[in-house]
């Protein structure tokens, strides 16, 4: 299958992965090189890439596109973070994006249950809350909701305006706190991100999250392995009861009961995308379609 990306994410020049080193997915041929689009069975185009050139950009031929070819649009960021997508109504025949009713369905991460799993060890812990965020804008939720949690509870705050974080990086400094602020930066369907799957999962904290409803996050994760803000009628009940866990180890360790059972898969960007879509084509066979109303579909 060969499959051809328009545009390099964020113009962004990176080696192609080795589909089936990595992932085991065979018969892949991944480029970049505009040149291969009459042999392209499908082309990628980022969508962020597509906002800043514009539909101009877009393959306009000779040659023509060919009649089977898939264009598929791919999109990570939050609607409340995807200008431009009026404009796109009939032109894509797939989506892939974070949420589960794409065409091609790549979420920040999931859960899944190895054969045999390993013994899990929570790490010493030996602070309370942490927040890690490199977009401060007092227009957000999130961060209108820590201004009135930090007057309740102790909070450390890493990236834009706060503390520099250690030399390993987001989940080794994490990992030494038992609680993680995993805020998104817009409230959408299914948009739950890395700060869930990397920055509080990989690094053993218990997530406090803020995002879509609680039951979009228990479409991917156990009801008991994160704590929601709708959970509370107010940002100092939740202190409280941080507050009220902090001191009380078996309830505590309760949020890693679902450890016995799954592991933690952190998506790679941008190779695992690449790699899935390329497997995608191969099992579609010839079903061609059209998104007809892109917008309004992503914007639900």
């Amino acid at each position: 299958v060969n499959v051809l990306l328009w545009w390099e994410p964020f113009g962004r020049p990176r080696r192609m992965a080795d589909c089936r080193r990595r992932y085991n997915i065979t018969g892949c041929r991944l480029s970049a090189d505009r040149s291969r689009y009459g042999e392209a069975q499908a082309v990628l185009f980022h969508h962020r890439d597509l906002a800043l050139h514009g539909a101009e950009g877009l393959p306009r031929g000779p040659p023509p596109r060919p009649p089977r070819q898939l264009w598929v649009w791919m999109n990570f960021e939050s609607p409340s973070h995807s200008p431009g997508l009026r404009g796109l109504a009939g032109l894509f025949n797939w989506t892939m994006s974070y949420r589960r009713d794409s065409d091609v369905f790549v979420p920040y991460g999931y859960l899944y249950a190895p054969p045999t799993p390993r013994p899990f060890v929570l790490p010493r812990k030996t602070r309370l809350v942490a927040w890690v965020i490199s977009n401060w804008n007092e227009e957000h939720a999130r961060v209108r909701y820590y201004r009135q949690l930090k007057e309740h509870l102790a909070i450390d705050v890493y990236g834009a305006r706060g503390l520099a974080l250690a030399e390993g990086g987001v989940v080794e400094t994490v990992s030494a706190y038992k609680f993680y602020l995993a805020f998104e930066n817009s409230q959408h369907t299914d948009y739950i991100t890395e700060k869930l799957w990397r920055n509080a999962f990989a690094a053993s904290a218990v997530p406090v999250v803020l995002g879509p409803r609680r039951a979009n996050y228990e479409r991917f994760i156990p009801p008991d392995s994160f704590i929601h803000v709708d959970d509370f009628p107010s940002p100092r009940l939740l202190a409280t009861y941080l507050k009220f866990l902090d001191k009380n180890k078996p309830n505590y360790r309760k949020y890693f009961a679902w450890r016995k059972k799954y592991e933690v898969h952190v998506t790679s960007f941008w190779d695992e995308h690449f790699c899935k879509v390329c497997e995608a084509v191969r099992t579609a066979g010839n079903q061609i379609k059209t998104v007809r109303n892109l917008a309004s579909w992503f914007e639900s």
